[in-house]
């Protein structure tokens, strides 16, 4: 029973990775429209499967209530913050180079629970932090003209880059918060006002610039709302069926699909630098996971072995 719901959650998260894969392909075939109007899109959109999954699991009351509605919004602010970059990142990168500079945020999250939260990080987790941003530094250094030509030299490649490093620090800030969240608040509420609040700050960037979207593009946008909404579903119920670390490692599965997408449809061709930088990436992530792991397994032994005092 234990193996059939760590396969059923290990399907859930290759699910949610497929879509959100699907998602970030929609949006960056959206060209021409700005980043706080791709937010709006992909959150006011997002909202609608996932009222339809509160109301069929008959959570959509509770999901609405909450004590701590300042605490959503602070949440809400960053996680905007990091979609706003991380589009804009999207717009100017090839996909799976956009995607792989992501994998920066579960090493930014070690580095914030120990800065912020006073967590216990050893020698481990920290080299292999120190590694895995070597190898954030290896794909985008091509990218950094900033230091051979001045900031006003600046490609759109190079502020990408740039997005797409800061974006991964927005998304580690949220996922910190969220941790903090989740002490206290359903998963429902969590992801409901989080879609609600990421709306009202997109809708909030109109006066800077947006633009009138084509047929095509209102599709696109619409379908990459609907399906941010429905990997944020997938994802909940993966977590719901495995632990986090079982499901966790086979995120990285979007590297290789995310390379098969940009070739085959916005003819990207992965450079060497992104390749061999990902590599370390993704390695000093699984490392990361498996510690996190192990040293969940040593704290479960120990509470059992400690007599109730």
């Amino acid at each position: 029973m234990l193996r059939q719901n760590a396969m059923t959650g290990i399907a859930f998260k290759l699910s949610s990775v497929c879509v959100f894969l699907g998602m970030s392909s929609l949006l960056k075939a959206s060209e021409g429209v700005p980043s706080g109007q791709l937010v709006f899109f992909r959150s006011f959109f997002a909202i609608l499967p996932i009222i339809a999954y509160l109301i069929w699991k008959g959570e959509l009351g509770v999901g609405l209530k909450t004590k701590h509605p300042v605490s959503h919004l602070l949440r809400g602010l960053v996680g905007t913050g990091g979609m706003m970059t991380g589009f804009f990142a999207l717009t100017q990168l090839p996909l799976a180079e956009a995607i792989t500079i992501s994998y920066a945020t579960p090493l930014l999250i070690v580095v914030f629970s120990a800065v912020f939260y006073h967590e216990q990080v050893r020698l481990y987790r920290w080299s292999a932090v120190l590694v895995g941003l070597v190898g954030v530094v290896i794909i985008i250094w091509p990218r950094l003209t900033v230091f051979s030509g001045g900031i006003s030299d600046m490609s759109g490649a190079t502020l990408g880059a740039i997005s797409a490093l800061v974006a991964a620090g927005f998304a580690a800030t949220a996922m910190v918060l969220v941790r903090k969240l989740v002490e206290t608040e359903r998963s429902a509420t969590i992801v409901l006002y989080f879609s609600l609040t990421s709306s009202v700050f997109g809708l909030a960037t109109l006066p800077f610039g947006w633009v009138m979207p084509t047929t095509e593009q209102f599709a696109l946008l619409i379908g990459a709302g609907i399906f941010g909404g429905i990997g944020q579903i997938l994802l909940t119920e993966s977590y719901r069926h495995a632990d986090m670390s079982v499901v966790a490692p086979f995120e990285y599965a979007s590297l290789i699909l995310s390379v098969l997408i940009g070739y085959l449809i916005f003819h990207d061709v992965p450079t060497i630098e992104m390749l061999a930088g990902g590599a370390i990436v993704v390695g000093s992530g699984l490392f990361i996971i498996y510690r996190e792991h192990k040293l969940g397994l040593e704290r479960k032994r120990a509470s059992e072995v400690t007599p109730p005092q």
